[in-house]
C-alpha cells in the first residue's frame, strides 16, 4: 500500500500535479521580494530621466514649468515591472490546502527589513564553533565592545554604504563578517559575495567558516539546506536561501567577481589581493561595481590588516573615511585616549612586565584594567570623510591583544621604541 501510494506520489510530480510544498514557499517569497525591490528600487531608476526633463540647472536650481506628478505617471509603466504574472501564480497556488502558508510567504517577502542590529542578531541567534573559535558557544558582544559599532553599521538601517575596517590581526573582522552573513540569510536575504585573496582561500573560509556559522546556528539550519540533500543550492562556494545566495570567490578570479549584481559585498583581507584579476582591473572596484544595480540599499564591508604604508589598499580607504578611532578612558585620571604601541613599556629584558603608560597622568595600567577601559570605550571620528556614505574604523591590536604578549612580539623586533 505504502510503496503504491509513493509512485503515485512520484507519477504526480512528473506530470507537475503536485509540488513540494517547501519549494513553492521558497519561490513565493522569491518573487515577492523581487517585486519589492522593484518597489524600492524605483525613485533611484528614474531619479536621473525626471531631472532631465524637468531641465534643472545646476546654475540657478530652477527647474522648468513642467507637471512633476505628468513625468512621475508617465516613467511609472515603463519602470516598473508588471505584477499581473506573479499575482496570478499567487492566487492559483492560494486555491490549494496550502493556500495560507503560500499567503504568508508572498507577505513576508513583501515586508520590510526588520529593525534589528547585526549585533542584537548575533547576541540572540549567533553560535560559535570549537572548530574554529577559543571560546565556543553564544557569541557575547559584551566580550568585544569595540565591534558593537562596527557591526551596527553593517545594519540595513545604518545610513553609511561603506564600512572600512583597518585592523591589527585576529581582532573579529572575519567573526564580525560572519554575524553579518548570518544576519543577511536570516533577516535581511539579498545577494551577497564574499571575497577572499585567492579562490583557495575562499573554499578554506567556506570549509572553516560559513559551513560551522550554518551548522551551529538553528535558525540558519531552517534557511540552507543541507549540502547532502538534492537541488539543495548548497556547494563549497555557494549557498543559496529563501530571498537570496551567497557566493564566495577569489580576488584573483575575475570570472567570480563580474559573475552576478549583489547588493551585499564582504571583501576580506583586501591588502592580500593581486594588483589586477585576471588582468581586468582592480580586485575591488570590480567587485564593488557589481553593488551599482542596489544604489542606496547596497552595503560593503572592506576589512584587512595593512600592509606596507603607502601602498596598503586599507590604510588608503581608512585615510578617505571619517577615521574613528576607539577611544578608552584611563582608570587613574579618566583621561580618554586612543591606545598606540609608542607607549607600551616594560623593563629591559623582561617584556612579561609590559604595562601601557597614560598620556595623561603617565600612570601605568595593567592589564586587569583593559576589561572596564574597553567596556567605557566609545568610537571617535578624527577626520571628515571624503564620501559622507563611507565610515572608517580603526583598531591597534594594543588595544584587544595581552600586554605581556605584546611586548614580547615588539621585542623580538628588536625595537627599542618604548622601552624603559
Amino acid at each position: 500500500m505504502l510503496k503504491a501510494q509513493e509512485r503515485r506520489l512520484r507519477l504526480q510530480k512528473l506530470k507537475g500535479e503536485v509540488v513540494d510544498r517547501a519549494k513553492a514557499a521558497a519561490l513565493v517569497f522569491r518573487l515577492a521580494r523581487q517585486e519589492r525591490d522593484a518597489w524600492l528600487g524605483w525613485p533611484a531608476r528614474i531619479a536621473a530621466t525626471m531631472a532631465a526633463e524637468l531641465g534643472w540647472a545646476r546654475t540657478n536650481c530652477r527647474p522648468r514649468s513642467m507637471s512633476t506628478s505628468a513625468i512621475i505617471c508617465r516613467s511609472f509603466p515603463r519602470s516598473l515591472p508588471t505584477s499581473a504574472e506573479p499575482m496570478s501564480l499567487i492566487d492559483t497556488l492560494a486555491a490549494g490546502d496550502d493556500g495560507e502558508t503560500l499567503l504568508s510567504g508572498w507577505t513576508d517577502g513583501l515586508g520590510p527589513d526588520p529593525d534589528l542590529s547585526v549585533s542584537a542578531w548575533s547576541d540572540r541567534y549567533r553560535i560559535l564553533s570549537p572548530r574554529g573559535a577559543n571560546e565556543a558557544g553564544p557569541w557575547r558582544t559584551s566580550r568585544t565592545p569595540y565591534l558593537q559599532e562596527l557591526l551596527d553599521a553593517l545594519s540595513p538601517r545604518y545610513p553609511a554604504q561603506r564600512v572600512v575596517f583597518m585592523k591589527g590581526a585576529q581582532l573579529g573582522a572575519s567573526e564580525s563578517g560572519c554575524n553579518w552573513i548570518g544576519f543577511v540569510i536570516h533577516h535581511a536575504p539579498g545577494p551577497m559575495l564574499a571575497v577572499q585573496p585567492t579562490l583557495d582561500l575562499a573554499k578554506r573560509f567556506s570549509q572553516q567558516r560559513i559551513d560551522p556559522l550554518i551548522a551551529e546556528c538553528p535558525a540558519l539550519r531552517q534557511k540552507v539546506a543541507p549540502a547532502r540533500s538534492r537541488d539543495a543550492g548548497n556547494t563549497q562556494l555557494s549557498k543559496e536561501f529563501p530571498g537570496g545566495i551567497l557566493v564566495m570567490t577569489g580576488a584573483n578570479s575575475a570570472v567570480g567577481l563580474r559573475s552576478m549584481p549583489v547588493r551585499y559585498l564582504f571583501l576580506d583581507e583586501v591588502d592580500a589581493y593581486p594588483p589586477s584579476a585576471d588582468d581586468e582591473g582592480d580586485p575591488v572596484a570590480l567587485a564593488e561595481a557589481r553593488t551599482r544595480t542596489f544604489s542606496w540599499r547596497r552595503k560593503v564591508f572592506l576589512a584587512s590588516t595593512p600592509t606596507i604604508k603607502g601602498l596598503s589598499r586599507i590604510e588608503r580607504e581608512f585615510e578617505a573615511s571619517d577615521q574613528r578611532r576607539y577611544v578608552v578612558p584611563c582608570p587613574h585620571c579618566g583621561c580618554e585616549q586612543h591606545l598606540v604601541f609608542e607607549r607600551l613599556r616594560w623593563q629591559p629584558g623582561q617584556p612579561e612586565t609590559a604595562a601601557y603608560v597614560c598620556e595623561g597622568c603617565e600612570q601605568p595600567i595593567a592589564e586587569h584594567h583593559k576589561t572596564q577601559m574597553l567596556a567605557r570605550g566609545r568610537w571617535q571620528a578624527t577626520a571628515t570623510s571624503a564620501d559622507p556614505l563611507t565610515v572608517g574604523f580603526h583598531l591597534q591590536p594594543v588595544l584587544a591583544g595581552g600586554l605581556a604578549d605584546l611586548g614580547a612580539d615588539r621585542a623580538g623586533l628588536g625595537s627599542g621604541e618604548g622601552i624603559r
